[in-house]
Parts: C-alpha cells; sequence; structure tokens
C-alpha cells in the first residue's frame, strides 16, 4: 500500500516564526504555542504601536516585552537584529518601534560589556532629520544625559545624512526638546567631508538655538529666502504666499504658510500654491482640506494622478491601511479612483493563488480595537482589508467573517460565520466599506476552531487574519483541518501565544501591516523554504 508517494504529499518546508513546541493558553483560555525569541520579537515589533494598550496587554507590558525580547536578541545575533531593525524602520514603516528598539540594542550591548554593531544599529533606524532628536529624547529621558560612544557616534552618522537646509526649516522649531544645535552640541557632528555647506548649516543651526543673532550664512540659499518672504508677508505682501515657485523655494511647508496666512488669504488659492511642492503622505493627508478649502477640479486631477501613480506609492511606502484611512476622511467622489488604484499598488505583492482558498477574517471583539492612533481604524478593519485584498487575487476564493456565537450583530442564533460576497469588477475599498455597512464585523469571542471546521470544505490552502486568541471550547485550531492542507495564520496582534505550531510542515504564521508577508505562500507551496523579509529582499 503506498504510504509515502500519494497525492497530498508535499515538500517538507520551513518559514521563519516558528514555534517551540512548548504549550501554553491562549489569552482566551484556548491552547496556546510558544514560539522562540526571534518569532515573538517579529510578530510584536510589527504590529506594536508604542505605549498603546491593547485588548489583552496594557501598553506599558506590552512595551517591556519588546524591550525584553529585543534585548535578548541583540546579544546572542547582533546581525540580526541590525538588519531586522534598519528592516522594521524602512519596508515595516514602523518608526517608534525601530527607534526603541535601536535604543535598547545598544543599552544591552553596552550592559553585557559586548562591543560592535550599536553605531550601525543607530544610524540605520535614524531616517528622517527630526530623529537623533527623538533618539536623544529617549536615551536622556530614560538612561541620563551621558552619551556612550557608540550611540553618539550613530547620530552623528545620521546628522550628517540627514541635516539640510530643508529639514532645518521643517523639523528646528521651538516645540522640540532637543533641537538641532542641541544635537550637534551632544555628540559633536561636524560636516560630512564633500558638503561644504553643511558647515554653514550647522553653525547657523548652534547660533538660532543660542540666540547669538548672527545672519545667515551667504551658502544657505532656502533658508534666506525663506526668512526673507516671512519678512514680505510680514509686511503685507501676501502675494508671496500664492505664488507655487515662492513657496518651493522659500522650502516652506504647508503647515507654516497656512499659519502665516491666518484667514487673511483665500484658502483654495493657498492650497493650490503649496500643491505642487508638497510630498506624497502631505497630500494624502490633507484631501479633506481641499475639498473644504473648494480646490478647482483641474488641481485636484493632478493630485489624483500623483496619488495613483505607482511609482509614487512605492517611494512613499505609505502602509497600505493609510488609503482606507483616507476614503473614510474625505469621501469626495473625486479621491476614490486615485486611491482605488493606490492601494492597489500598494497591495503589489499579494499572489495569484490558483486552486481553492479559505479566508477567515477574525472579527471578534479582541479584533475592536483601535488600530491608529488617532482612533479612526480599527484591527478588524486591517483584517477585513488584507483578506478582501486575497480573496480577490484568488483564482477562487470564499472569504468569511468568523467569531463565536456569544454575541452577534445581526446575526440569527448560533451564527459563527458570515461569508462575504466577492463580485466581480469590484473595488477593495468599495468591498471593505460594504463590510463594514453590511454587519460583517461580528464581535463576540473567537471560535477559530469551530469556524474551520464549519467553514473547510477541501480547500486547497487556509489563510486566517486574526490575533490568535482562540478560546472557548479548547479545540485544536491545528487539527480543524487535514495536516496536509497549508495553513497560514497572518497575525495582527503580537501577543506571546499562537494558536497553532508554526514554521515547519504546513502550518505557518507571518505578520505585519504591509502585503510583504504574502510573498511566503507561493514559496512555500513551491517546496522552497521562506527566509525573513529582509533576507529574502536582498537575495
Amino acid at each position: 500500500m503506498t504510504r509515502f508517494n500519494t497525492r497530498a504529499t508535499r515538500p517538507a518546508v520551513h518559514s521563519p516564526v516558528t514555534t517551540t513546541g512548548e504549550e501554553t493558553i491562549t489569552h482566551e483560555g484556548g491552547a496556546g504555542y510558544l514560539r522562540d525569541a526571534k518569532s515573538e520579537l517579529f510578530l510584536l515589533a510589527v504590529s506594536n504601536l508604542v505605549g498603546q494598550d491593547t485588548f489583552y496587554e496594557k501598553g506599558g507590558d506590552r512595551d517591556d516585552r519588546y524591550t525584553q525580547l529585543l534585548r535578548q536578541v541583540a546579544v546572542i545575533d547582533p546581525d540580526w537584529c541590525t538588519n531586522f531593525l534598519r528592516w522594521l524602520r524602512s519596508d515595516a514603516t514602523m518608526r517608534t518601534a525601530a527607534l526603541v528598539g535601536a535604543a535598547e540594542f545598544a543599552r544591552a550591548r553596552l550592559e553585557a560589556g559586548v562591543a560592535g554593531y550599536s553605531r550601525q544599529a543607530i544610524d540605520a533606524v535614524l531616517q528622517r532629520a527630526d530623529e537623533p532628536g527623538e533618539m536623544l529624547g529617549y536615551w536622556t529621558s530614560k538612561y541620563g544625559r551621558k552619551l556612550p560612544k557608540p550611540v553618539k557616534r550613530g547620530i552623528a552618522d545620521a546628522v550628517q545624512r540627514l541635516y539640510s537646509e530643508r529639514s532645518l526649516l521643517k523639523y528646528d522649531t521651538d516645540a522640540k526638546g532637543y533641537r538641532f544645535g542641541d544635537v550637534l552640541n551632544l555628540v559633536h557632528a561636524g560636516p560630512e567631508p564633500g558638503k561644504p555647506w553643511q558647515g554653514d548649516l550647522f553653525k547657523h543651526a548652534l547660533d538660532r538655538r543660542h540666540g547669538h543673532g548672527e545672519g545667515i550664512p551667504e551658502a544657505l540659499a532656502t533658508i534666506s529666502y525663506n526668512a526673507f518672504v516671512r519678512q514680505r508677508v510680514a509686511d503685507g505682501a501676501l502675494g508671496h504666499l500664492l505664488d507655487a515657485e515662492n513657496l518651493r523655494d522659500a522650502g516652506m511647508t504647508w503647515e507654516d504658510a497656512l499659519s502665516l496666512a491666518g484667514s487673511k488669504v483665500d484658502k483654495a488659492a493657498l492650497w493650490e500654491a503649496l500643491i505642487p511642492s508638497m510630498g506624497y503622505m502631505a497630500l494624502l493627508r490633507n484631501l479633506r482640506n481641499f475639498d473644504e478649502a473648494g480646490v478647482s477640479d483641474a488641481v485636484a486631477e493632478q493630485v489624483a494622478k500623483r496619488l495613483a501613480d505607482p511609482e509614487q506609492v512605492a517611494r512613499s511606502r505609505q502602509l497600505p491601511m493609510r488609503f482606507y484611512s483616507a476614503l473614510n476622511a474625505a469621501p469626495s467622489l473625486r479621491w476614490g479612483h486615485a486611491l482605488e488604484k493606490a492601494l492597489t499598488a500598494s497591495l503589489a505583492n499579494i499572489p495569484q493563488l490558483d486552486g481553492r482558498t479559505l479566508v477567515l477574517v477574525d472579527t471578534s471583539s479582541s479584533m475592536h480595537e483601535s488600530f491608529s492612533r488617532d482612533g479612526s481604524l480599527m484591527r478588524w478593519d486591517a483584517a477585513a482589508l488584507f483578506g478582501i485584498a486575497l480573496g480577490r487575487a484568488c483564482t477562487h476564493a470564499d472569504v468569511v467573517s468568523f467569531s463565536s456565537a456569544r454575541m452577534y450583530w445581526n446575526q440569527p442564533p448560533g451564527a459563527k460565520t458570515k461569508t462575504f460576497p466577492l463580485a466581480r469588477g469590484g473595488s477593495v475599498l468599495g468591498d471593505v466599506k460594504k463590510w463594514r455597512d453590511g454587519g460583517w464585523f461580528l464581535g463576540g469571542g473567537t471560535d477559530t476552531a469551530a469556524a474551520l471546521r464549519q467553514e473547510f470544505h477541501r480547500h486547497d490552502r487556509v489563510v486566517i487574519v486574526t490575533d490568535e486568541q482562540a478560546g472557548h471550547d479548547r479545540a485544536e485550531v491545528d487539527q480543524a483541518v487535514p495536516q496536509s492542507t497549508p495553513m497560514y495564520t497572518w497575525n495582527l496582534a503580537g501577543y506571546q501565544a499562537g494558536h497553532a505550531p508554526s514554521g515547519r510542515g504546513q502550518r505557518h504564521t507571518f505578520g505585519g501591516l504591509t502585503d510583504a508577508a504574502f510573498r511566503m505562500v507561493p514559496l512555500l507551496e513551491a517546496g522552497r523554504d521562506a527566509a525573513w523579509p529582509w533576507i529574502s529582499k536582498a537575495s
């Protein structure tokens, strides 16, 4: 009798997020599995809005767990940890978690008495000109004003890369505890070789910080012109704020221009002058302001073209959820198509999967928590968006919302799941709105095993978008579908316990707020091991 060479036979493959074999329980009392330190750190970091409470963890406890894991890995595998932090700040766009991680990385290695890597780690995560000051603010508030050499040198390296005339105009403000001049004093940063103007810039930053009253050096043309425009506006020449070239040459931010204009300038004309020099993220966050000011359709069309440009989407590194948030903030019809195209471009990594795919989207109460600092997005919004986007990319997909039977919104008694109809020709953003308005957010507990038993019908694979906190009947999620069927868990919360084994065989877990994790699926199904995302990208 054939035992091994069957149609269900698949090659043994491995993925990076790995359970140890040690069992525990989830926060809801279900069967849980512990992961190794790197895996737990990875899943926590890519979903951790530092300082923010989640359904099952206080923000402080969550941050402590992150710090402890980071410190542990920083000592045992600094090369992995440095590359992880660089990726976390860049591709994963988790700014605060990366900055805190680099600081704790350096502290852990100093306390362990091991040299190397700290300077590189700090330099890697500082990617915006206000971040050297942020790093100093974090370090000094926690460890005092004495700066170890690796920390000082890492910040100095970043300062040489990041400080420019335009960044000084944008970020060197009285609202900052550490101004550019303070940073320069503390880390003793000098101008980078090959940038003669940077010496004048650094001197000017120190002069304006300490009120020396020195004039602006002649080499700093942008700062000089900015001062000229401000003076002209103060003298009543408001037309300078309505000239796009003036605003661009003066390095004037939209925040500054609005503040200078007050109520004395037509807002539509001011926005139309600002828009040509605004960055991608600034455009995205101001769509409602454009509508309220009455920006013309011709200018709005140019904004929409920029938003929909796949190359600009890629360069902006905006998370997919930002486009959904922008649509909610500015539901004008003139932005909808551009935001849909931008979202599609930001989800370019989602593969086209053959066969039949079951996509389970966790909409239990623990997923109904803030997923953005302003509270405008919930964790289950992200789950629905990714679940629907994956479903649309599959040859055939059943996309199902699930929770438990304890509580229902517009559901018949006993219901645990609700299938979402994917209509041909629809849009992801339109479907997410339909999901929200049509009662697919169920609430209640997380009965993942029951949902699998109810909805699995000889599918070729299962993808579960969840926080993994299954509970109730303690049934094994792992046993709810055949072991020969690949089951992929997309973790959106980073809690300690997983709901199934992962890393080997046909059980794999990934996480993050971008579409990059989906690249693992075709690799694993082609019989190839999947690596950490920064390794995959490099190779």
